[in-house]
């Protein structure tokens, strides 16, 4: 199966057949292949079974989507009699969540759509809010209930399902379905769920868009900062269109926050352009707050070329936000894999557009992540040293880097696993796993996993690096070689491999291997092994290194390892 073809496990308590046949041919990737678990209200029957049918076919996510009245019986009493104690209801919660955390391991993530009233239910009216009686008030414990229960899980999410049945309004239950078919939602709900459930797939799977790519005039501001001063653009003040344009940056610096990096691409003239972005009172992103920039004349597809090379990033990664139609076709035309949105002409729809895109999701937010954009800060002043030394030796040797080596912990998992699944360039086998299936192939004999912590005189590129090894015999082969595209170039690579060989060799290791599984994306991963050093065939996939010689270490890096390093 390939990358962007997965099996979707799908338990619920109704019919779940529109829901699937609208998971299986929406465009959106990852292909999906649905596994229908027996029958539908079979849920406790299938949680409680690990070896159960659906569970020997594999599947690579599951969705579980339950109504609370079939889930939890006294919820059902409290919406007959208006009466029953809360603390039977969350006993009940903490009951069925323990049968989910029963099958936690068998899959590498599940996703559980929030407890909604169907049916038409409009709850306990005036009383919804109130403490023990109001089912609105109830349910809402659930739900968080839920979460507190799967807080330490991290491969179980809990999905807003409600967003879905405000979307479909009027059209969310149909009671014709309900009572010739037992279906609770209408489709509209449906299909809602599956752009969402679709988005969090490629999340999981690594595929979330990384860099919005901004222009400038009546995008980030109102009017044509060349034409009327910094001083006379619209933004903030007393002014609607300049209030829309500072929500509209206040949107897309919360994003910034979460990890996602911002850049720009503008015609205008680069002196004017920064007087307003660090002149302006009322400006909430500043120059610090962007990861690169072009503003020049030139053709803007050619501008955004060159910035994702200078970033280190794939156009896949890239979402194009520009206010002129013609521009935009100009891209969506020449960079087929960047995301150009049809854009709003009106400013006051700009902060809705941005925050209904689904692209974005990450299933977590490291330290990296928060601090990504100081990292592309430091890249640039890395840079102008380059520009300014004779050869790449001289201008590595001057970055005084250093790499801290740990072995896989409960410490740096989370990163590790997001690198694993995130990084596409410079990744030997781009395997993904779940944290889960990551620990249980590490604690498994003869396997040895390590992460690797990047800084130099500029800065701290935090943990950039993974690669894992599995010894059998007098032979070692390594499974991953991972690196982020920001710190690769700098001999990191040569360093790491240093590390395994010297490892493989105390542990009397003979020869270490390399099996490069090729993609779409990791090519620089096969360009790096053709000049390593490793011995392979031409045209060959399998490099080897015969460790009856040392691979020596870039002198100008400094390798700072911990003791269980070589445990």
């Amino acid at each position: 199966m390939s990358k962007c073809h997965y099996k979707c496990l799908l338990i619920s308590s109704f019919t779940i057949d529109n829901f699937a046949s609208y998971l299986t041919s929406h465009k959106l990737e990852p292909s999906i292949d649905v596994i229908k678990a027996s029958s539908y209200d079979q849920v406790s029957r299938i949680l409680l079974d690990k070896n159960n049918n659906c569970w020997q076919e594999n599947p690579d996510f599951a969705i579980l989507w339950t109504q609370p009245e079939r889930i939890i019986g006294s919820f059902q009493k409290l919406l007959e009699s208006g009466k029953e104690s809360m603390e039977n209801i969350l006993s009940e919660v903490d009951e069925y969540a323990s049968q989910v955390l029963n099958v936690r391991n068998n899959i590498k993530y599940i996703f559980v759509p929030s407890w909604t009233l169907t049916g038409g239910n409009k709850g306990s009216g005036l009383l919804d809010m109130k403490p023990c009686t109001g089912v609105a008030n109830t349910l809402m414990k659930m739900n968080l209930r839920l979460v507190d229960n799967f807080a330490q899980e991290s491969n179980i999410f809990i999905l807003n399902s409600q967003r879905w049945i405000e979307k479909a309004g009027k059209n969310s239950f149909v009671p014709k379905l309900w009572y010739m078919a037992k279906i609770p939602f209408g489709n509209d709900v449906f299909q809602e769920a599956v752009k969402d459930i679709k988005a969090i797939m490629q999340a999981a799977m690594g595929l979330s868009k990384k860099l919005i790519i901004l222009d400038l005039d009546d995008t980030l501001w109102g009017g044509i900062v060349g034409d009327e001063g910094w001083q006379n653009i619209r933004l903030g003040g007393h002014d609607y269109i300049g209030e829309s344009y500072v929500d509209f940056q206040r949107e897309l610096k919360a994003l910034s926050k979460k990890g996602i990096i911002l850049g720009i691409v503008s015609k205008n003239d680069e002196k004017i352009a920064f007087e307003a972005i660090n002149k302006h009172p009322e400006m909430v992103l500043r120059q610090d707050d962007f990861a690169g920039w072009r503003i020049n004349w030139n053709d803007k597809a050619k501008n955004i070329l060159e910035l994702v090379e200078e970033l280190n990033l794939g156009l896949q990664s890239v979402v194009f936000i520009d206010n002129n139609p013609a521009e935009r076709d100009r891209v969506r035309e020449a960079l087929l894999e960047v995301l150009v949105l049809d854009w709003p002409q009106d400013s006051m729809l700009y902060k809705q557009t941005l925050s209904n895109l689904r692209c974005f999701d990450s299933p977590s937010i490291s330290i990296e992540d928060l601090n990504k954009t100081k990292m592309y800060m430091a890249e640039r002043e890395r840079t102008k040293v380059k520009k300014n030394v004779p050869s790449l030796d001289e201008w590595l040797k001057s970055l005084h880097l250093t790499i801290k080596i740990e072995s896989l912990s409960e410490s740096n998992i989370k990163r590790a696993v997001q690198l694993l699944n995130k990084t596409n360039q410079m990744n030997l086998s781009t395997r993904r796993l779940s944290e889960s299936e990551l620990l249980k192939w590490e604690q498994s004999e003869g396997n040895h996993m390590w992460v690797f912590y990047i800084s130099d005189k500029f800065g701290d590129s935090g943990l950039t690096g993974i690669s894992s090894m599995n010894c059998a015999n007098a032979d070692a082969t390594i499974v991953d070689f991972v690196l982020s595209c920001r710190v690769m170039g700098r001999k990191i690579e040569e360093a790491m491999l240093s590390f395994i060989c010297r490892y493989s060799k105390d542990h009397k290791v003979k020869k270490v291997k390399a099996i490069y599984i090729p993609t779409a994306k990791n090519n620089p991963c096969l360009n790096f092994f053709n000049h390593s050093g490793f011995n392979h065939k031409p045209s060959g996939f399998e490099f080897s290194w015969d460790l009856s010689n040392d691979y020596s270490l870039p002198s100008f890096i400094s390798i700072e390892e911990l003791k269980d390093c070589f445990a």
